[in-house]
């Protein structure tokens, strides 16, 4: 099969695309026909050699696919061949190729009236987005909600699933087109830390009450000054750092503010809480379903420009996501 090869660490260009050997089937495990893969910022890291997960090389890219059910293993239970589904691949890699391996457990049937494109584009922020405000944020009607780095995947997702678990929403994003894609979607107020000062805007928006729950993708200057600001009791979310900066926490603040910071990582939650995360995936398909959500895809890319996408999505300009397209 086709695959895009990283035989060596460093930038996207030295990405190649090659024939290598099908993926080893488990006994719980499904092929996938991939017909399309979000590209995502750990794939930037993950290329580069600065990723938490670390596969020996060569290793093809890629965590989160869509495509066809083409082969089960002895011990599948939940797919069949022939099944559209979207999966987030268990090994974090191996996904921008024609044909991709991953658990029986990570994978989802795709949402009717959603096609690939959306599918992969939809299933890891969605999915994230969900969990860090439903189970480790629990978010409740009526209380603030600011998001970090809205303009992106899982920025739009969190506006989205807030809106529609009744918080009021504070997007914060840098520039006009950002910020009009975050109202698009549903923020209630909007910050362009690009224009104002981050902390003092979020005061400002909170009326000095800070924030219930923070979203943030972003980590660097932005968690600082979030850090803050939050209300007592409020949980900030850390989802990533896609300002390259990982920040610390200044415990003082907890002490005195009583706010928990909390840890969300998606990846480990769908492979160890399955049940938890099919009754996830069953309330977001009836929020898609019901027109709540609107995946944004800006861009697609064949496979053989991975390195365009990837170079884009380091730049931080990009609004919602990225999509390889898998002949």
């Amino acid at each position: 099969m086709r695959a895009v090869l990283c035989t060596s660490h460093g930038s996207p260009e030295s990405l190649k695309i090659e024939d290598v050997p099908r993926p080893r089937l488990g006994d719980t495990d499904i092929r996938i026909d991939v017909r399309a893969a979000s590209v995502n910022f750990p794939d930037t890291l993950i290329v580069e050699g600065k990723y938490q997960v670390q596969p020996e090389l060569p290793f093809t890219p890629g965590f989160e696919v869509a495509g066809v059910v083409s082969e089960v293993g002895s011990g599948v239970t939940e797919y069949e061949v022939g099944q559209k589904v979207m999966a987030l691949l268990g090994a974090g890699y191996g996904g921008f190729a024609e044909e991709a391996v991953t658990d029986q457990h990570t994978a989802e049937l795709i949402p009717e009236g959603m096609d690939y494109t959306t599918a992969t584009a939809f299933y890891s922020c969605y999915g994230t987005s969900f969990h860090a405000l439903v189970q480790r944020g629990q978010l409740r009607a009526g209380e603030t909600l600011l998001v970090l780095g809205a303009a992106g995947g899982i920025g739009l997702a969190s506006i989205e699933i807030g809106k529609a678990l009744g918080a009021h929403v504070i997007a914060a994003a840098g520039g006009p087109d950002k910020l009009a894609m975050a109202k698009a979607h549903g923020a209630d107020e909007l910050i362009d830390y690009r224009k104002q000062d981050l902390r003092e805007a979020i005061r400002d928006a909170t009326r000095g009450k800070g924030v219930d729950v923070c979203v943030d993708a972003v980590g660097g200057d932005a968690f600082h000054a979030a850090s803050r600001e939050m209300a007592q009791g409020g949980r900030l979310l850390v989802v990533g750092f896609a300002s390259g900066s990982i920040p610390s926490v200044a415990v003082n603040l907890l002490l005195l503010k009583g706010y928990s910071v909390v840890g969300v990582y998606w990846n480990t939650f769908v492979q160890s809480n399955t049940e938890e995360k099919a009754r996830n995936s069953r309330e977001l398909a009836r929020l898609f379903a019901a027109g709540k959500l609107q995946p944004l895809v800006s861009n697609t890319f064949p496979m053989h420009a991975v390195a365009e996408a990837l170079k884009a999505i380091h730049t931080r300009e990009v609004i919602g996501k990225l999509v390889l397209t898998v002949p």
